[in-house]
């Protein structure tokens, strides 16, 4: 980037065969699934209505990756529009799976909404996660492999089926007129991400936002996914934890016009544009001045930097670098902002 920087499914039921065994293994006395059950058929494209999906409870064990669930599950990785239509996500990793749990658990006295534990068939109950009332289904090396789209499972002993967070709101196509409700805690530092298209970067940066302790994120059109998998990898579950609202330019001004917002943008200082405005320099001083005052601080992608709007309406602000570098990784400069301003 140039930057600088402008500044899943309770559960599905198909009836069909599985390989099953007749080991049960569940954490506590977990609850069966109790969501309407469909039949799903092996053509699981994006067109698939979103109806709640899960497991026979009978299932406890899955061998074989062309199990329909297994495919159900590979399609929630590798398709945002299938994510969403059937509001579910896959989290790979004990670490970011722990993470999720223990901050709903923490902050808001309430379980983690997991509809299903996959779990190695060798592995134990992931420590953290014995207490918890999940239900879980052991399955295979190659299964863990497919669902996990790494080349080693080694490091990779479980994989939770969530459901996407309501702290999650996508605003395309809906008429919004009171943006109150976006940031339960405020709305005073929000970070907006301008088309940000790096699963590791946007992933990255939702992190240091949730570290930084920001209120939420505004994503604009052109960024990817924040349930990506990769991108979910990099935030270590912050995806789960920050208030992320999808929408446009106008539900920014919208936000900015009802708080009273000042718009910051990251952007290089040696970099030429087409609009000729001065370039303030990131400081202490500059943070200070700004401590009282509701803010938004837009990154730009990695390719393009901040796009045409976001140059015009904010003003840019710096990071003052003493080697001959033009500008730093978006996810970088992107943190040294979030923690000078927070």
């Amino acid at each position: 980037m140039h930057c600088g920087c402008a500044f899943a499914t309770p559960a599905l039921s198909p009836r069909l065969p599985f390989e099953i065994k007749t080991s049960v293994s569940k954490l506590r006395a977990s609850a069966s699934p109790t969501h309407n059950q469909i039949n799903l058929s092996d053509d699981l494209t994006d067109k698939s209505p979103a109806t709640r999906v899960s497991l026979p409870s009978h299932v406890n064990s899955i061998t074989s990756t062309s199990n329909p669930f297994v495919k159900h599950c590979l399609k929630l990785r590798q398709s945002a529009s299938y994510r969403h239509s059937h509001g579910s996500v896959l989290v790979v990793g004990v670490i970011p799976i722990r993470e999720v749990c223990m901050f709903q658990t923490n902050k808001q006295g309430v379980t983690t909404e997991i509809d299903c534990l996959l779990l190695h068939e060798e592995a134990q109950i992931p420590h953290g996660l014995e207490s918890l009332s999940i239900r879980v289904v052991r399955v295979s090396s190659l299964v863990m492999k497919k669902l996990s789209g790494v080349q080693s499972t080694e490091s990779v002993e479980a994989i939770a089926l969530m459901r996407i967070p309501s702290s999650f709101i996508d605003l395309e196509d809906m008429i919004i007129t009171d943006c109150k409700k976006w940031f339960p805690s405020s709305a005073h530092r929000v970070l907006v991400l301008d088309s940000i298209q790096d699963p590791g970067n946007l992933g990255t940066l939702i992190r240091s936002a949730m570290a930084f302790n920001w209120d939420g994120a505004i994503l604009l059109p052109g960024c990817c996914d924040p349930f990506n998998d990769k991108a979910l990898r990099a935030s270590r579950g912050a995806s789960f934890q920050l208030p992320i609202v999808s929408g446009n330019w106008n539900h920014l001004k919208l936000l900015q016009r009802e708080f009273q917002m000042k718009l910051l943008a990251g952007h290089p200082a040696s970099t030429t544009t087409s609009i000729q405005k001065p370039v303030s320099k990131l400081s202490l001083d500059f943070a200070q001045s700004l401590a009282e005052k509701p803010l938004c601080l837009i990154l730009g992608s990695e390719g393009h930097g901040l796009s045409e709007q976001s140059r015009q309406v904010c003003e840019l602000v710096s990071i003052p670098m003493e080697g001959e570098f033009e500008s730093l990784n978006v996810s970088v400069a992107g943190g040294i902002f979030l923690f000078m301003l927070h």
